[in-house]
């Protein structure tokens, strides 16, 4: 199964039925909305990965509405607007308020496909990026942890050698002396 969900809103039973057919014989798994407001309550209930969406629509709620309505739930929803009345204009509007990409009708499927498979290879390079950020931070945890034991042992380390040179340099004392403090030194590390 493609990892992907999607959302299909158009008000054309007959695209969504297309789409709908296409993408769960693609493996993708499929929500069906007729309106923008029912897809924007799908979208409320449900988590969505991809919104395929009609851009006129009947109603108040258009597949622009939709696209900000996604947004505003997720940033991460990528939003496909589909139309069959094309204008740069509207293309460019959609594009700064976050659609990922722009289709014509009548649908180009292999364009379809390849625009998901472009979406599940980014998701899933930003999960791979996010699963090495974390296991670098625990890399580095552990690492500054492990550095910071090192440090202390070796600071007690180095004060007990301190101990022990002074102790074997005094010249107040006989060497027979100075063995034995040293052993005692040297006993107390373990």
């Amino acid at each position: 199964m493609n990892d992907l969900k999607i959302l299909v809103v158009d008000d054309d039973p007959v695209i969504r039925r297309l789409l709908e057919q296409r993408l769960v014989k693609e493996n993708y798994e499929v929500l069906l909305a007729e309106d923008g407001y029912v897809g924007n309550d799908i979208l409320e209930k449900n988590h969505v990965d991809v919104v395929l969406t009609d851009l006129m629509m009947p109603g108040d709620v258009g597949g622009i509405e939709v696209l900000e309505f996604a947004k505003n739930l997720e940033r991460d929803i990528e939003v496909i607007l589909i139309t069959a009345h094309s204008s740069i204009d509207t293309a460019v509007e959609a594009m700064k308020k976050g659609a990922s990409d722009y289709l014509e009708k009548p649908i180009n499927f292999t364009e379809l496909f390849l625009r998901l498979e472009k979406i599940s290879t980014m998701r899933s390079i930003m999960r791979n990026a996010e699963d090495l950020r974390q296991a670098m931070d625990v890399t580095e945890s552990t690492a500054a942890y492990t550095i910071q034991n090192l440090e202390m042992t070796a600071g007690t380390l180095q004060g007990k050698l301190d101990a022990l040179e002074d102790v074997l340099t005094a010249d107040n004392t006989g060497d027979e002396a100075k063995v034995a403090k040293a052993i005692e030194i040297i006993l107390k590390w373990e």
